[in-house]
């Protein structure tokens, strides 16, 4: 075949392939699968308005609450895998929830951009209970009723308490799982102690009692605060949040939302949340985020083995 034919059926290849569409083109959701105004939703919004800056394309949050988290989960997972639907998902959604066999999706129908927080998780008392760590709650519930409010049986938080009640030998004498537990819990008297995070009770600080701090290292805004592993042999490893994408997505793609995340999570928006909040914000990227996903998952398995409940 002669050389310029060769040439002009190249030519007419290229012609013939559509370029590659530069990402983003059209908005970008971001899937809250919680209800508003927890920290990882706060900073999630911070991250959406950084991510339309860098990329000129307007990128909006959807909270769709529901089923502790999966409703939100799911839409994440069915969605196509070209960028435009990204969820923030708490550890349990893809670890606890699969473990014990209700999600809806599977391990691999994620694929993980990166972990950017660890929750300031807690578990909290008004502040005129007769009682102030875990020792003496045990104590207390010999007898009393204590009841407990959560984010669901099937949470982390939940399951960790749960873990921390068998080992100091008492039980709660009701157990109710809610879709945020905040300030109104226990003003309301809906329960004795709740798990909640710092965000959601800094309206009542000064009315509440900081019975454990379900995190690695001291809560900065609440530096006293008892934690959960000072307290308990028992799991006790950070809460931590990330997003994630529908497997399929293209490296090209995740790269970029990484690129909105370390804006986002560089400004003083964010900074701010993590001040008053007390939440570690830090970037773990895809492979090292995913490797500690995996480890993680390795421990929930054995959390929720038979043996341990």
């Amino acid at each position: 075949m002669k050389p310029r034919l060769l040439a002009g059926l190249a030519l007419a290849a290229m012609l013939a392939t559509p370029a590659l569409a530069e990402y983003p083109e059209r908005p970008v959701t971001f899937i809250e699968p919680w209800p508003p105004g927890d920290v990882d939703d706060q900073i999630l919004r911070v991250i959406a308005e950084h991510f339309g800056d860098l990329t000129g394309v307007p990128a909006q949050v959807v909270n769709r609450a529901g089923g502790f988290g999966v409703e939100g989960a799911q839409s994440v997972a069915s969605a196509r895998p070209d960028g435009y639907t990204i969820g923030n998902l708490l550890i349990d959604i893809p670890t606890s929830y699969i473990v014990q066999g209700f999600a809806p999706y599977q391990r691999d129908s994620f694929e993980v951009v990166g972990l950017f927080m660890n929750f300031p998780f807690i578990l909290a008392a008004p502040a005129d209970a007769p009682y102030s760590n875990l020792a003496e709650l045990a104590t207390y519930a010999q007898d009393h009723e204590v009841r407990f409010a959560h984010f669901g049986f099937e949470t982390l938080p939940a399951q960790q308490t749960f873990a921390a009640a068998r080992s100091l030998g008492f039980e709660f004498s009701t157990e109710t799982g809610y879709d945020i537990t905040d300030c109104s819990t226990l003003s309301n008297g809906d329960a004795d102690v709740m798990n909640t995070t710092i965000a959601l009770v800094l309206a009542c600080l000064d009315d509440v009692k900081i019975l454990a701090a379900y995190t690695a290292e001291p809560l900065s805004v609440a530096p006293d605060a008892p934690l959960l592993s000072e307290q308990v042999d028992g799991p006790a490893f950070p809460l931590w949040s990330g997003l994630f994408v529908p497997a399929g997505t293209p490296q090209e793609v995740k790269d970029r939302i990484a690129e909105a995340v370390l804006a986002a999570i560089a400004s003083d928006q964010v900074a701010q949340i993590a001040a008053a909040t007390g939440t570690e914000i830090y970037w773990q990227p895809g492979a090292e985020a995913q490797a500690r996903i995996d480890a993680d998952f390795e421990q929930i398995e054995a959390l929720f083995a038979p043996d341990a409940q």
